[in-house]
C-alpha cells in the first residue's frame, strides 16, 4: 500500500462519523460496509491468517459477523444479529459486558484526567495497591501494574530472578502463561515456543497437579548446581481447559518451594477475581504464594489492566532503584478507575459465590447432556465458571463450537484448538441465559449425533 496521507485522514474521519452517532442513525448501508470492510482490512493490514480460523468469518455465511456493541452477557454485531456470551473474552468480561457502574467509573476518571504525568504521584494506582494488598493472602503487600497479563508474568519471572540471584524456573506441561519471550520460555506448549526457540534457559516442566515430579526437579536441580529461582503454576489451568489439580497440588507447592528456598508464583490472570468460586484461585487450598499475577479481569473488562504483586521482603530488591522496572502506561488513571469499580462491584454481588452457585447448576445439567449423547464428550470438567467440555476429538468439538456459533452462542473452540472447548461467561450472567445456552447445546449435539 503507498503511503497517502489524504486517504489515512478521511478513512479516519469517516469510521469517527460513525460511531458518534446514534445507533438509529447508522444506515444499512453503512452497517454492511463496516462488515465488509472489516474482513478486508483484517486480510491487508492486521493477519489475514485470522480469516482462515475465526467462526465469525468462516461459520457466518453472507457478511462477516462484526463485533459493535454488548451489554451484559449479550453480544451484537453490526448488522443487529444478537449472540449469547459463553466465552466473556476469555475472563476479561467476569463483570458482564459494559457494567454500567465500572463505565460510570471510568467516565467521571477521563473528565479528570486519563493519564498520569510521569511526575506526580497519581492516587488511584496508589489506592488500588492498597486494595489488592488487603484482598491478597499471606503477607502480600506491594505491586506493579501494567497492560496485559503477560506482562503481569514477565514482571513476576523478573522479580523472582532479581530476588534470588538465580535464573532457572519450573513450570507446568500445557500451562498457559503468555506469548512475550520470558512468558513464553515458561509455557507448556511446543506449538507456541518451537519456532522461537531457544527461549530463557534452565526451565523445567512437570505435569500438572504432579507435586511429585515438581520434588524430584527441585531435589536435581539442586544435585547439579542450577540454581532455581521460582515455581510457576496456574491455580486451575485454563487454556488448557479448566483442569483443577488434586486438592493436595498447593499446599503441596507451598511446602516444597519453602523447603528449597525457592519462590512460588500463582498465575492468576484467569482465575482471578471471582473467576473459579472464590476471589483467587489459591483461595480453595488456603496457599499464601510468593508472588502474584493479575490481568483480564482486574480491569473490569473496560480498561486493559495486569500487575503483579509480592512481600515486602521480596519487594525491597525493587526499591534501590525503582526505575529497574517501569511501564508508561500501565496502572493509569482510567485502568485504575475501572478496576477499583469492578472490585467493588465483585463485592457487592457477591460474584465468587455467583460463580460457586452456577456451576453447581451448570455441571449436572451438562453431565446430563453428555448421558444423551454418548460418544461426543470425554469429561466435563473445572471450577466455578470456569468449565471445560473436553471431546473425542478436536474435530467433533469444532463441530460443537460452530454449531454453537450458527446459533448465536460464543465458545472458544477454533480450528486449531477445539478438543476442549471453555465454558466462561460472567460471573453475574442470568440463569435464564444460560438455560438458553443449553438448549441451543443440546440443539447442537443433536444435529451431531444425526
Amino acid at each position: 500500500m503507498h503511503r497517502d496521507l489524504a486517504l489515512a485522514k478521511a478513512e479516519a474521519s469517516r469510521i469517527l462519523d460513525i460511531i458518534r452517532r446514534p445507533e438509529d442513525a447508522i444506515t444499512q448501508q453503512e452497517r454492511e460496509r463496516i462488515a465488509r470492510d472489516t474482513a478486508e482490512n483484517f486480510a491487508n493490514h492486521i493477519n489475514k491468517g485470522f480469516l482462515q480460523y475465526r467462526k465469525s468469518v468462516t461459520e457466518s455465511g453472507g457478511f462477516a459477523v462484526t463485533e459493535w456493541m454488548g451489554q451484559g452477557s449479550i453480544l451484537r454485531d453490526v448488522l443487529g444479529r444478537e449472540f449469547i456470551d459463553m466465552l466473556g473474552g476469555f475472563g476479561l468480561y467476569s463483570y458482564g459486558i459494559r457494567h454500567p457502574r465500572i463505565v460510570e467509573a471510568v467516565k467521571a476518571q477521563l473528565d479528570r484526567s486519563p493519564q498520569y504525568s510521569q511526575e506526580m504521584l497519581d492516587p488511584l494506582r496508589a489506592q488500588l495497591g492498597k486494595v489488592l494488598a488487603a484482598m491478597t493472602p499471606g503477607d502480600i503487600q506491594y505491586g506493579f501494574f501494567a497492560n496485559s497479563g503477560t506482562e503481569a508474568v514477565e514482571g513476576a519471572l523478573k522479580l523472582a530472578k532479581f530476588y534470588t540471584g538465580k535464573a532457572g524456573f519450573i513450570s507446568t506441561l500445557k500451562g498457559f502463561h503468555g506469548k512475550t519471550l520470558g512468558s513464553l520460555s515458561v509455557m507448556g506448549k511446543a506449538m507456541f515456543r518451537e519456532p522461537l526457540l531457544p527461549l530463557l534457559g534452565n526451565v523445567r516442566f512437570a505435569p500438572f497437579g504432579d507435586a511429585d515430579a515438581v520434588e524430584a526437579h527441585l531435589a536435581s536441580a539442586r544435585a547439579v548446581g542450577e540454581g532455581i529461582a521460582a515455581v510457576i503454576a496456574e491455580p486451575v489451568q485454563g487454556e488448557a481447559g479448566a483442569v483443577t489439580p488434586p486438592d493436595d497440588y498447593w499446599p503441596r507447592l507451598r511446602e516444597l518451594c519453602t523447603r528449597y528456598g525457592v519462590l512460588l508464583i500463582a498465575d492468576e490472570v484467569q482465575t482471578g477475581f471471582g473467576r473459579t468460586g472464590a476471589v483467587f484461585g489459591v483461595d480453595h487450598w488456603d496457599v499464601a504464594p510468593d508472588i502474584m499475577c493479575f490481568g483480564k479481569a482486574l480491569g473490569g473488562g473496560v480498561v486493559p489492566l495486569s500487575g503483579f504483586m509480592s512481600t515486602p521482603e521480596i519487594w525491597k530488591v525493587m526499591e534501590p532503584n525503582p526505575f529497574m522496572h517501569t511501564t508508561t502506561t500501565g496502572g493509569n488513571p482510567l485502568a485504575c478507575a475501572s478496576a477499583l469499580a469492578g472490585i467493588e462491584v465483585m463485592f457487592d454481588e457477591d460474584l465468587p459465590a455467583q460463580a460457586k452457585a452456577k456451576n453447581d447448576y451448570l455441571l449436572p445439567r451438562l453431565l446430563g447432556l453428555a448421558e444423551r449423547h454418548p460418544g461426543i464428550f470425554r469429561e466435563i470438567r473445572g471450577k466455578g465458571l470456569l468449565i471445560g467440555m473436553e471431546f473425542m476429538s478436536g474435530e467433533v468439538g469444532y463441530k460443537v463450537a460452530a454449531g454453537l456459533f450458527s446459533r448465536r452462542v460464543l465458545t472458544a473452540g477454533t480450528l486449531t484448538n477445539a478438543e476442549c472447548i471453555r465454558i466462561e461467561p460472567a460471573l453475574n450472567v442470568p440463569y435464564d441465559v444460560l438455560d438458553e445456552m443449553l438448549n441451543r447445546l443440546e440443539d447442537t449435539l443433536r444435529g451431531i449425533a444425526a
